[in-house]
């Protein structure tokens, strides 16, 4: 059985930061001892890992990606190879993407179909939601089998009419059966139905540029949806997961309902905390690579995302990521903005923009790992098997240096994608190694790992609630 020792960092976890030396044993964290004890000198490894000066933290959980997810006539450019692989470049070792039910067919047929993509494809490892697009009895059943075999979380729209819209009587029956069977059910809060009214007025007013994309989807549709979903989940005695969160008025609802002691819990991305409507408005329709949904809001709303992160308001920080390349994809929609792909590149970027958060003093090493790694993982029951370094957990460990400095750019990133939404940001961090249950597959600042490394990871019921 291989061991690995990591020793001279400092281990970050969301609830300690010490010096201490991890050792790694068939996959698990063995032990964790000061440097220079003798617990410590005892250790024999195969592997020694020098991480003096550096940070030894948790592999990140990336709860929100979309890889090879059909949209709009084409299809998420990341596969489920090329997406885990930037992931782990990035430093998130763990993601949990969205299988999508289609309608009229099952669940299980959508679950299936989404095993056949990632099956030995993974460089890292991965678990699946289930998106409910047609919530009926029989869905409703099978939503208690999923979960049972470790698909513990469902995701409903308020939008996309016609695609993924759920009504509320939909949506308040799901909850219902969320409430019994234990599962959590994650919403997309806008008001789909009064956006498609703003967009054909937008289109046949001639305001077709990507910039109005972000102007008919407006901030009290999604503060509106996001009230309605709480009251609704406080009708069903249901938790509530909402995704995505991009604008003040919504946090404030769901810090309203936690208020009040209702299990309601909210995500941001990191395209919300460091872009804005100013990159929506680039000219000569580079706006459409900052297309997505919910939209990107006016800089005004970073500070109540910053503030909704350090008061636990908003609980994860996950990508959504569902990259469509800007030639060929992003280009269809040339001249009507609705039929932009609706997504962005983000997954490999995750873990160092919120360090460069850190830098920044908008939240702390522990509350980077918090939001980043261990929120996550309990939310979707993967803790403590991921999000923490803790002897038994998984040895998905990351050495990250914290005074390296990088500019980000499309040139040098691993996304399957032919832009960077942060082309030319500097920031400071970098991951240097990454270990995947006790496996190189970062070392040094060059991969090593291989497709199918990656396992399935059945998860438990969220031990948020």
């Amino acid at each position: 059985m291989s061991r690995t020792v990591i020793h001279g960092g400092l281990v970050i976890t969301a609830s300690d930061e010490i010096h201490a030396d991890v050792l790694v044993e068939g996959g698990r964290v063995a032990a964790l001892a000061a440097p220079g004890t003798d617990a410590a000198a005892g250790w024999s490894a195969e592997r020694r890992i020098d991480a003096t000066g550096k940070y030894v933290i948790p592999g990140g959980v990336d709860a929100h990606t979309h890889m090879e997810m059909p949209f709009g006539g084409t299809y998420a450019a990341d596969t489920f190879e090329t997406g885990t692989r930037a992931a782990a470049w990035g430093g998130t070792t763990t993601i949990v993407d969205f299988a999508i039910q289609s309608m009229g067919r099952s669940l299980r047929e959508g679950l299936d179909a989404w095993f056949e993509k990632a099956d030995g494809r993974c460089a890292v490892d991965y678990g699946f939601h289930m998106i409910l697009s047609d919530v009926n009895e029989s869905s409703l059943k099978e939503m208690d089998r999923l979960v049972a075999e470790g698909i513990t979380s469902f995701k409903l729209f308020m939008a996309y009419p016609g695609v993924f819209y759920s009504d509320d009587g939909q949506i308040l029956r799901a909850m219902q059966r969320a409430s019994g069977n234990g599962g959590l059910i994650m919403m997309h809060a806008e008001n789909g139905i009064a956006i498609d009214v703003l967009v054909e007025q937008a289109l046949a007013e001639g305001r077709t540029d990507p910039r109005y994309h972000g102007d008919v989807r407006k901030v009290a549709l999604e503060a509106e949806a996001t009230h309605r979903a709480v009251q609704l989940a406080r009708v069903a005695g249901a938790p509530l997961y909402v995704v995505h969160v991009s604008a003040d008025e919504a946090v404030a609802e769901i810090a309203a309902a936690r208020h009040k002691g209702l299990p309601v819990f909210g995500e941001t991305c990191p395209q919300y905390l460091f872009l804005s409507t100013d990159n929506l408005a680039e000219p000569d329709f580079e706006g459409a690579k900052y297309v997505c949904s919910t939209p990107l809001r006016p800089r005004e709303h970073q500070e109540a995302l910053w503030r909704g992160l350090r008061n636990n308001e908003l609980q994860v920080v996950s990508t959504d990521h569902c990259p469509f390349c800007f030639s060929g994809q992003k280009e269809m929609g040339r001249g009507d903005f609705s039929k932009i792909p609706n997504g962005m590149p983000g997954v490999e970027h995750r873990m160092d923009l919120l360090h460069q958060a850190v830098v920044e003093g908008h939240i702390s090493r522990r509350r980077w790992i918090e939001i980043a790694c261990a929120a996550p993982a309990r939310m979707f029951g993967l803790y403590p098997r991921k999000g923490t370094i803790a002897p038994g957990t998984d040895a998905d460990i990351v050495v990250y240096d914290p005074e390296a400095e990088q500019v980000l750019s499309a040139e040098t990133h691993h996304m399957n994608v032919d832009y960077s939404a942060y082309e030319g940001k500097r920031i400071t961090g970098r991951v240097e190694t990454v270990l995947s249950r006790g496996v190189p597959v970062i070392e040094d600042g060059a991969y090593v790992g291989h497709a199918g490394h990656g396992a399935y990871v059945p998860r438990g019921l969220s031990q948020n609630l």
